[in-house]
């Protein structure tokens, strides 16, 4: 049996503990906070905090697996409401992200001393106290990378910084502590199977030292979008409806985009769901007046967001994944996004939507500008996207996952 951990628990998290269990190889599955059923807390708290716990549920057949370790979460949470940046400030805060992680790293490690698993499996950032305990006892350990080796990340935005030093304060990532980063390699090197979403996080893998685990690729699933209605097609001739979803951080790529819809002027309008990074940046403030901003929003008001857009832009620098592309897809919105993310694993250039340079503001506005011109090829583009996104599904996920696993615990 395996013992799972991850703090927070997002989408491709979940279906990865499902595949496991519904595969009979799930043990425990730790993380932070865990809103059961039956719990009634969310209705005691204030409405934003009681929207995070909303976010904690799992499916009930994850439930009775479920061990939580919630203090750092919680604390995080509650620091960051309450606007207490010295507590959850990267890395050295008692409530940061980094906090929480080592917590349930450490919490895991001690969990393993005192029951008897066949494997773990642990993400990035949260797995080296948990794989130490392993290999002294010959535990298999099974590493998920959501994102790309951090010595290829960190070249490609310490150029950036350079490139584009008006947004380089977004670029938390490169503050990243020696400490921090030779922990990524202590898990890497202790990993027996690192599993990959895409083949560009593989290949950021090339830049890292000698590891011995096998680096196996599971692109993640897309949401069912058989209950959104479908928009009509668009002929009227107005502007072209673009959208972005995600951190709002230069590691996205969104200086480019704020470009190209400049450079379009009234033939595109641009609509932006994210959150801002916690440190001030002047430059992104000032591209944020020219957008239509959502700062946050639900996950089902996002697929219906994408419903009233007609394509989708994700010009991010470097990616593991982004699992936005396929709930765009999904949703029939063409794509328009670099080759540092999982677009070459999920579209057909040009059928599909489009994948571009990245840094290049002009291939987007080329592209958006086609779109524009084009509605007949935008809505072919649409009805494929659509076509496309059912040939991932989370429970193709959850198979190949759990296959994978299991086919490693028994060679």
């Amino acid at each position: 049996m395996i013992l799972f951990s991850h703090p927070t628990g997002n989408a491709n998290v979940r279906n990865a503990a499902l595949g496991l269990q519904r595969s009979g190889l799930l043990g425990e599955f730790w993380t932070c906070v865990c809103n059961r059923s039956d719990s009634r807390l969310d209705r005691l708290l204030p409405p934003s905090l009681s929207r995070q716990l909303r976010r904690r549920k799992y499916p009930a057949e994850l439930e009775p697996l479920i061990r939580t370790q919630p203090f750092r979460e919680i604390g995080r949470l509650l620091s960051s409401r309450a606007g207490l940046s010295f507590a959850v400030r990267h890395e050295t805060g008692p409530f940061s992200v980094d906090a929480v992680y080592r917590s349930l790293d450490h919490r895991v490690s001690r969990r393993l001393r005192t029951t008897e698993f066949s494997a773990v499996y642990s993400y990035e950032d949260g797995a080296e106290f948990t794989f130490r305990e392993a290999a002294k006892r010959n535990v298999r350990r099974f590493y998920d990378l959501p994102i790309g080796y951090w010595k290829a990340a960190r070249k490609l935005l310490l150029e950036e910084a350079a490139s584009e030093p008006d947004w380089a304060m977004t670029l938390i990532g490169n503050r990243d502590s020696a400490e921090k980063t030779a922990r990524k390699d202590a898990e890497l090197e202790l990993a027996d199977v690192i599993l990959v979403a895409s083949s560009f996080t593989k290949k950021t893998l090339e830049t890292a030292s000698p590891f011995r685990g096998k680096v196996v690729v599971i692109p993640y699933g897309a949401p069912c979008p058989q209950n959104i209605d479908h928009r009509a097609p668009r002929r009227d001739g107005g502007a072209l409806k673009v959208l972005f979803v995600g951190s709002l951080q230069q590691r996205k790529g969104l200086s480019y985009l704020f470009r190209a819809i400049k450079e379009l002027g009234n033939s595109a309008t641009l609509t932006v769901i994210g959150t801002p990074p916690a440190v001030e940046c002047p430059a992104l403030t000032r591209a944020l007046e020219t957008a239509r901003w959502i700062s946050t929003c639900a996950h089902d008001e996002v697929l219906t967001e994408m419903t009233r857009h007609d394509v989708f832009v994700f010009p991010s620098l470097f990616e593991g994944f982004g699992l936005v592309l396929l709930e765009a897809l999904a949703m029939g919105l063409p794509i328009i996004a670099t080759a540092h993310t999982a677009a070459p694993d999920i579209i057909q250039d040009g059928v599909e939507g489009f994948i571009v340079p990245i840094r290049s503001s002009e291939a987007i506005a080329e592209r958006l500008l086609m779109l524009h011109r084009d509605r007949d090829r935008l809505d072919a583009m649409s009805s494929a996207a659509r076509i496309r996104a059912t040939q991932f599904r989370w429970e193709s996920y959850q198979k190949n996952l759990a296959t994978a696993v299991g086919c490693s615990l028994t060679s």
